[in-house]
């Protein structure tokens, strides 16, 4: 098997940051609901860090974390692509590390996407998220095919930024 066949763990990609974060400008081939002005595209150990930031009976959204990002870097906005992928990589670096056997991960399940909804792509899928929320005194619920947090907004962590 050559070097560039093996797969990297969920670890590895949070650990490469790969020249992140970056300060950029967007311009008129970037969607207008990304906003304008100054843009970062963070780091994924930034995204990370701010996850575990979280603490056991409050939430966040991955629109705080880009505000958050936004305030620490003094750009406009944060990227909205790269840090719900870099979440999505940190809830799974997380769950790696928990089966190795750390102590201590980051509370993946905390982190919601907009309006409160569970990210389905979380390790284990909505059970496992909504287990985990139910277990720190949060309601689920149903609509449609989707799952959120009832009154996720009143759980809402104070991030720095936000």
């Amino acid at each position: 098997m050559s070097a560039k066949s093996v797969k990297k763990s969920w670890r590895e990609k949070l650990a490469f940051d790969n020249g992140l974060p970056k300060v950029t400008v967007l311009d008129e081939m970037v969607p207008a609901k990304w906003g304008t002005g100054t843009c970062v595209i963070p780091a994924p150990r930034e995204v990370d860090a701010l996850m575990r930031k979280v603490k056991h009976g409050k939430l966040t959204t991955i629109a705080d974390l880009r505000r958050a990002l936004s305030a620490k870097h003094g750009t406009d906005t944060a990227c909205p692509i790269t840090t719900g992928i870099f979440a999505w990589i940190a809830a799974h670096a997380a769950e790696e590390g928990a089966l190795a056997g750390d102590a201590r991960t980051t509370p993946w399940w905390r982190t919601l996407k907009t309006g409160g909804e569970i990210n389905p792509k979380y390790p284990g899928g909505i059970e496992a998220a909504a287990e985990r929320l139910r277990d720190e005194g949060h309601t689920v619920f149903q609509k449609g095919k989707r799952w959120f947090v009832h009154d996720f907004a009143k759980a809402l962590a104070k991030l720095p930024g936000t």
